[in-house]
C-alpha cells in the first residue's frame, strides 16, 4: 500500500480541525509543508473517501463517522525510487562523491586529487608542495572553492558523510526546494573550506562534513524560527551531532586512531548553517504572517 497526496493547501488554511477528525475516526495520515504550501497524505485506497470527507467537513464534525475505515492502516513508507525522484539534487550531490571516491581511489590517487583540492599542488619526492592560494584562484580554478566536499578519504568516511546528508539534504530538498538545496551546499563547502584553510593552513582536507554541519544548523534555527514537521529533527540527533563536534574539537578522536580531523571546516560550517537557518526560518514565519 503506498501513500499518496490527498490535499495541497495554502499554509492559511486552517486543517487542525480537520486533522482532530481523522485522528478521531483513526484514519492514518501525516501532514507535511512543502514549497509554502500544507500537504496532506493517507493511504491510496482510502485517498478519495479522505478527499470527499474534506469537502463535507473542512472544519471538522465531531458527529461524523467515516464507516470505510475500522482499524489504522500502517504507513508505507516510499520506496527508494520515489525517494529519489522527489530527491534529485540529494542523490546527484552523493553520486558524485561516489564517482570522485571511485576515480580517486578514496584519497589514495593524489595525481588525480590534485584536480579536486582547495590549492594545487606537486608530489616532490616524499612530500607535497601546496600552491599559494592566491595563485590558485589567479589561474581562474575557482572550482576548487567547492569541489573539496566531495574527496573522501576512506570508506568509513564516505559511507558516514553520505548516511547524514541523504537525511538532512532531503529535508531541505522536500521543504525548500532542488536549488534552494544545492546554493546552500556550495555556500556551506565555500565557507567551510576557507575556514580550515585559514585555521590549518595548506593541507589535504576534503569531505561532506562542513556542508553537513551547515545543513545542521540551517534546520536548527530554521526549525526554532518557523516550526514545520519536515524540520523536525529528533532530538538525539542534534545532540549526537554537537557531542561530536566537541569530541573531535577536543583531540580525543584523531587520539583513537580517526586521523586529522577538519574542526574548523566542522565549526565554519555549523556558524553559516545557523545564519541562514536564522534569515530562512524569519522569512518564512514573516512569509506565513502575511497570509493569515
Amino acid at each position: 500500500m503506498s501513500v499518496v497526496q490527498v490535499l495541497r493547501l495554502p499554509l492559511s488554511v486552517d486543517l487542525s480541525g480537520f486533522v482532530a477528525l481523522l485522528k478521531r475516526l483513526q484514519v492514518p495520515h501525516r501532514v507535511s509543508e512543502e514549497a509554502g504550501e500544507q500537504v496532506l497524505w493517507a493511504p491510496d485506497n482510502i485517498a478519495e473517501d479522505v478527499r470527499n470527507l474534506y469537502q463535507r467537513f473542512p472544519a471538522g464534525d465531531p458527529e461524523h463517522e467515516l464507516p470505510v475505515v475500522e482499524r489504522p492502516v500502517p504507513m508505507a513508507r516510499p520506496g527508494l525510487v520515489r525517494q529519489l525522484r522527489d530527491s534529485p539534487a540529494t542523490a546527484i550531490i552523493l553520486l558524485l562523491c561516489v564517482l570522485v571516491a571511485v576515480v580517486t581511489q578514496l584519497g589514495d590517487n593524489l595525481s588525480t586529487l590534485s584536480g579536486l583540492t582547495f590549492v594545487d599542488y606537486t608530489i616532490r619526492g616524499q612530500y607535497i608542495q601546496f600552491a599559494p592560494l592566491s595563485e590558485t584562484l589567479a589561474s581562474g580554478q575557482w572550482w576548487r572553492l567547492f569541489t573539496p566536499m566531495l574527496i573522501h578519504f576512506g570508506f568509513l568516511h564516505i559511507a558516514m558523510n553520505g548516511m547524514w546528508f541523504w537525511e538532512l539534504g532531503r529535508r531541505i530538498e522536500l521543504r525548500q526546494g532542488s536549488i534552494n538545496l544545492i546554493g546552500l551546499s556550495l555556500l556551506f563547502s565555500l565557507v567551510s573550506n576557507f575556514a580550515q584553510y585559514l585555521f590549518g593552513g595548506p593541507s589535504l582536507f576534503g569531505g561532506l562534513s562542513g556542508v553537513l554541519y551547515g545543513l545542521l544548523g540551517h534546520i536548527w534555527i530554521y526549525q526554532l524560527m518557523a516550526p514545520n514537521p519536515m524540520y523536525n529533527l529528533p532530538r538525539g540527533v542534534l545532540v549526537m551531532m554537537l557531542v561530536w563536534l566537541a569530541l573531535c574539537m577536543s583531540g580525543l578522536v584523531s587520539m583513537i586512531g580517526f586521523g586529522q580531523i577538519a574542526n574548523a571546516a566542522h565549526v565554519g560550517g555549523l556558524v553559516i548553517g545557523c545564519l541562514t537557518g536564522l534569515l530562512g526560518g524569519l522569512w518564512a514565519r514573516r512569509k506565513i504572517a502575511m497570509h493569515l
